[in-house]
């Protein structure tokens, strides 16, 4: 009986409710790429649906020419590269975070989760924005939908790889920690989709008559800034580097942590 009592007790102790306790990293991985294949299925399915000419218009309102017809669905095409595009790059901040993240604890899984919430959301803003009127009240609001929808399904990541900070020596590699050659870049990227989502929601409520372009200009320009951000951290690092090199002590530090990690972990 005594024996009895003793294995409840101990597994009992397995089940706890601190948000520190460690959580498998493949399985939120997972989860996490499931939900980005079926989000960016159903934006590939609304634009399959809705958004091809039917053939006799074809022939008496465009006189037969498909690429006339093509050109009165273009605003929706866009919104639904600008839409993909989003959600193929947040995939990637994604993917670039949980690469660096060594052991995944509950309260990332549960900022995690949140992050994927408002991801589930780009196909609805996607058919918001294609839906309305040019230039009309109602595409306004929906366009500034799009963007809080961005800016909370980004700014979650960023709460992830902050969470992970905390507790860097255990959670994170060497590389993305502070001080790390990968963390000023890592900040960039994370911090990018959450301003610059915020700036264009502002922007839209003070030039609402261009609101429609400063969206799409926003969706356009994003791929980019990510190569700019790269190739600006870059050149930072390297003039921080001459100006004011990094102690001796620091560097030794960083490569006893990577001799320590086994060669499946350790990042060129």
């Amino acid at each position: 009986g005594q024996r009895d009592e003793e294995e409840e007790h101990r597994s009992l102790e397995t089940f706890t409710f601190y948000l520190s306790e460690p959580l498998r990293k493949e399985r939120v991985e997972g989860f996490s790429d499931g939900v980005y294949a079926i989000v960016a299925t159903l934006l590939i399915l609304d634009i399959c649906e809705d958004n091809v000419p039917d053939p006799r218009e074809v022939e008496e309102k465009f006189h037969g020419s498909l690429l006339e017809a093509l050109s009165e669905y273009g605003p929706n095409y866009l919104a639904y590269f600008g839409s993909f595009v989003t959600i193929g790059l947040l995939w990637f901040v994604h993917h670039s975070l949980f690469l660096y993240v060594t052991k995944a604890t509950r309260l990332m899984g549960l900022l995690n989760i949140l992050s994927l919430a408002f991801i589930g959301g780009l196909p609805l803003a996607y058919q918001l924005t294609s839906e309305f009127a040019e230039k009309s009240h109602n595409e306004i609001e929906a366009i500034q939908v799009s963007c809080v929808t961005t800016f909370f399904a980004s700014i979650f990541q960023f709460a992830i790889w902050t969470t992970a900070l905390l507790n860097e020596r255990e959670t994170l590699h060497p590389f993305a920690r502070y001080g790390g050659r990968e963390h000023a870049f890592m900040f960039a990227k994370l911090a990018l989709y959450p301003c610059v989502s915020l700036g264009t929601f502002f922007l839209t409520c003070l030039l609402s008559e261009f609101s429609t372009a400063i969206f799409h200009l926003m969706q356009i320009v994003i791929p980019f800034a990510f190569l700019a951000l790269r190739i600006f951290v870059r050149i930072s690092l390297t003039v921080i580097k001459t100006m004011m090199p990094l102690s001796r002590q620091k560097v030794v530090l960083l490569e006893e942590e990577e001799a320590c990690l086994s060669p499946t972990e350790t990042l060129s």
